[in-house]
């Protein structure tokens, strides 16, 4: 194999593994993303009694 192809071959494969850790911390923070509350108004009494169940 000549030394281009194997630095062509690196340079590939780091953009590859960089490629699939952005994807994985972005998907993560997707789902810990935390949306603000849409109105400015104290939740209703039966909404509050109930169990969270988002992770």
């Amino acid at each position: 194999m000549s030394l281009t192809m194997t630095i062509a071959m690196l340079i590939f494969s780091w953009l590859a593994v960089a490629a699939a850790m952005l994807w994985g911390v972005l998907r993560i923070a997707r789902r810990h993303h935390h949306h603000p509350a849409q109105s400015t108004e104290a939740p209703k009494a039966e909404t509050a009694a109930r169990p969270v169940t988002a992770h």
